[in-house]
């Protein structure tokens, strides 16, 4: 299969994912994310999960706080 092939195999929900506002790297950082909220499910402190999972994951802070952020804003479509 060739690149264009997937793309046009795929290019319904991808052109819905790019209304929701999905960036190019987000499926990168879906496991970040997963283990952030299992961290807050548990009881630990925001700043102690960046702190773990930037270190962890090889990203800035900052980076973490974006994800967060953005991960967690309920999905409207024509958001960009």
């Amino acid at each position: 299969m060739t690149l264009f092939e997937a793309l046009k195999f795929n290019r319904e929900p991808l052109e819905m994912l790019i209304k929701l506002g999905i960036k190019q790297d987000d499926v990168r950082y879906i496991d970040l994310y997963s283990e952030f909220e299992a961290m807050k499910s548990r009881g630990e402190k925001t700043t102690y999960a960046v702190l773990y999972l930037a270190n962890k994951y090889s990203v800035c802070e900052r980076k973490v706080y974006d994800l967060i952020k953005r991960f967690g804003k309920r999905c409207t479509f024509g958001a960009v």
